[in-house]
């Protein structure tokens, strides 16, 4: 019985080990994403600074932890992060590399929540659950998405490639690829690319089940079928 536990403490110790290998390479790719995507980034003393990058790192370390089964620790230095820098990434979360975290008080993602690479996340931001349930129960965030300040984005729903969540929005069903969400409850509305006959493009929007007004021409709902008919998502 006794070999036995050792033999597993050393699974859980390699596991360990080759978890925090990982997080090492992620958390370079997040810095190259931080570097890429925060036009006030000036220097790389700021990493050391930079609330929403420290609170992600430390995320990938507990996110170790957590998945090798310490998972005491796991939560001890989540706690941490929760009072260092008033961030909630909760160990089970699973974030890919590459995700910026800008300023990050008040960030909260919840347990099954998955975040794509390329991901931008702005101060108080929540990907969390409508209901109390077990099982799948916070939102899929694709690749490419940025989510403005304040967003909440519920339920186990999906936001797909090159999404956009407008600042406060409340978003509680699907968002197709690089459709913008904004509102509460949130409105899609839809951006494609048309050209006429001079190549010139043009941009073209249309808000399901309303109008968005700016001088641009309006797609027809045939066009894109894909997408919720109602207002609301």
């Amino acid at each position: 019985m006794r070999s036995l536990n050792i033999l597993g403490l050393f699974r859980k110790m390699s596991s360990l080990i080759e978890r925090l290998l990982q997080a090492r390479k992620y958390i370079r790719l997040d810095k190259e994403a931080l570097k890429q995507n925060d036009p006030s980034f000036e220097s790389s003393f700021q990493f050391f600074f930079h609330a929403g990058f420290r609170s992600l790192r430390m995320y990938r370390i507990y996110h170790a932890f957590y998945m090798s089964d310490f998972k005491f620790l796991a939560y001890f230095l989540y706690h941490m992060n929760r009072i260092l820098y008033s961030v909630d990434i909760h160990p089970a979360a699973q974030l890919e590399p590459g995700v910026v975290i800008d300023h990050g008080t008040g960030l909260v993602i919840g347990s099954t929540a998955v975040v794509g690479s390329g991901t931008v996340l702005y101060h108080g931001v929540t990907l969390g659950a409508k209901y109390i349930t077990k099982g799948k129960r916070h939102p899929t965030v694709g690749r490419n998405v940025i989510i403005g300040a304040g967003a909440k984005v519920l339920g186990p729903i999906t936001i797909g490639d090159g999404a956009r969540i407008g600042a406060n929005s409340v978003v509680i069903a699907d968002v197709p690829e690089n459709a913008t969400a904004v509102g509460i409850p949130a409105r899609i509305i839809v951006r494609k690319t048309n050209y006429d006959e001079n190549t010139n493009c043009v941009d073209c929007y249309k808000a399901v089940n309303g109008e968005v007004s700016d001088g641009l021409c309006l797609i027809s709902e045939d066009d894109y079928s894909s997408v919720h008919k109602e207002a609301v998502i």
